[in-house]
């Protein structure tokens, strides 16, 4: 995928201190470039392919808040790739988000990221946009999907104006397959009750190593469930 094109135009506007996500990504030919980014992910339906030839990128996000329209941000995103089972460990994303806002207490106790490294940080539209050309046409795994797909739209959205497109699942659909009387929720618990060391919790980049490596496990499990493709997941969860 040519993204060399849209890199060099970001480098032409680096360097100065105005928030790329806001106002210089608002350029049309940016936009459009984002838009055909979209469109040239590959036409193969990921949900008939093997789930020992899926490609997946796990990610994780930090945020200050759990609502986007009422202000929250992204402050930090982690991700680690996967083929099949096989977690690629030396293949890794992450990155801090710039915020001019002053960040909640709770927050940097939570995260350990603080205020200061945060204006020092890369502006969300950056980011962004080297994530995605990490993901390139991967489907996206995330434990909770529903937060990072709630902020991921309203970002490509506001920032792009173009929705994000990516197909983001939920690791719930393979553990409900497989342990359908588990009332476990938090990525710790579900993490010990695999015998996962918590290692980390908070960091998006930590917190996306130990959510693939519930997604490796899980998906094993799925295949001896009789689970051949993302669609057979797809297929049983429904019926749970």
């Amino acid at each position: 995928m040519a993204f060399e094109p849209f890199m060099q135009i970001l480098r032409g506007i680096q360097g100065k201190r105005t928030n790329i996500g806001i106002s210089d990504v608002q350029s049309a030919q940016q936009m459009a470039f984002l838009r055909n980014l979209q469109k040239e992910m590959k036409k193969e339906d990921a949900l008939k392919t093997s789930l020992d030839e899926l490609k997946v990128v796990v990610f994780d996000i930090e945020t200050t808040g759990f609502n986007p329209k009422q202000g929250h941000d992204i402050i930090s995103i982690g991700a680690i790739k996967m083929h099949g089972s096989s977690i690629q460990n030396d293949d890794t994303f992450y990155s801090l988000i710039y915020s001019e806002k002053e960040i909640p207490l709770e927050v940097v106790g939570l995260t350990g990221i603080t205020n200061d490294q945060l204006k020092e940080a890369r502006f969300v539209g950056d980011v962004l946009i080297e994530f995605l050309q990490f993901t390139n046409d991967c489907i996206l795994v995330a434990h909770h999907a529903n937060h990072e797909r709630n902020f991921m739209q309203y970002a490509s959205t506001k920032l792009f104006r173009t929705p994000f497109k990516h197909r983001i699942v939920d690791t719930s659909f393979l553990y409900k397959i497989v342990e359908p009387n588990l009332s476990l929720n938090t990525l710790e618990d579900i993490c010990l009750h695999n015998g996962i060391p918590i290692v980390g919790r908070h960091h998006a980049l930590e917190d996306a190593k130990m959510t693939a490596k519930l997604w490796s496990i899980y998906m094993e499990k799925v295949k001896m469930h009789g689970c051949k493709t993302l669609q057979d997941v797809y297929d049983q969860f429904a019926r749970i």
